[in-house]
């Protein structure tokens, strides 16, 4: 199995489950022609979805239409069920940065259809995450700046101030329905700007404080 690495410690953590946030910006939601949700709406990555800083991503043949989506991701140190939303971050053990890649053409055929998104957003290679800074490290989850820049041009950038729903309320909703576990991670939601990428693209994520502080980063490279 994968593993999670909290910058600046030995620890490693098993990853498990990987929960994805679908339209938790709604600028995101109104370029996907998408309505903005009432509840959180999220989707399940395997492990083995995972890529590490400077490794590849990986396009499967079916699709022609590969997307970048850049997250801030959260680390479950803690597991439970029914986690109350003024608990929540006591089960955190920190935040990084991620890519939500999504095989765009496949996605919207499945939309289509009624189909389940698993091929779209679940195949090897699906979920590049970086290493996690720890909790105590971090003064607001919900005032950092998430953005990603392909080929050293930006492509998406926006702050989690700008969240539908935040992370204790994303935690303590999910929680309602899968239990947590020690290595669960969740991605929590793209802002705009999703654009396709081609063979030989570098992808550089970061997540940074509002002063420009560099909390955790990912770059790595379209197969």
């Amino acid at each position: 199995m994968p593993l999670a690495r909290i910058s600046g410690s030995d620890e490693r953590i098993e990853i498990r489950k990987i929960f994805c946030i679908g339209r938790n910006y709604a600028d995101h939601a109104k370029e996907m022609k998408a309505a903005i949700p009432e509840a959180p709406v999220f989707f399940l990555k395997p492990a083995t979805a995972v890529v590490g800083d400077g490794e590849l991503i990986s396009r499967p043949h079916i699709s022609k239409e590969l997307h970048h989506d850049v997250e801030m991701t959260v680390l479950i140190g803690k597991g439970g069920k029914n986690i109350l939303r003024g608990n929540a971050f006591n089960h955190v053990a920190g935040y990084g940065v991620g890519l939500d890649m999504t095989l765009r053409d496949i996605q919207s055929e499945a939309k289509k259809q009624g189909l389940p998104w698993t091929l779209a957003k679940g195949f090897d290679t699906s979920a590049p995450i970086s290493s996690f800074v720890s909790l105590d490290m971090v003064t607001d989850p919900h005032d950092l700046d998430n953005q990603l820049r392909v080929n050293g041009t930006k492509r998406q950038r926006s702050n989690t101030k700008h969240f539908i729903f935040k992370v204790d309320e994303l935690i303590a909703y999910i929680s309602q329905f899968f239990t947590f576990e020690r290595g669960d991670i969740s991605f929590t939601g793209t802002p705009e700007g999703v654009a396709s990428t081609v063979s030989g693209d570098r992808l550089e994520a970061q997540l940074c404080t509002p002063t420009g502080t560099v909390l955790a980063s990912l770059t790595v490279s379209v197969q």
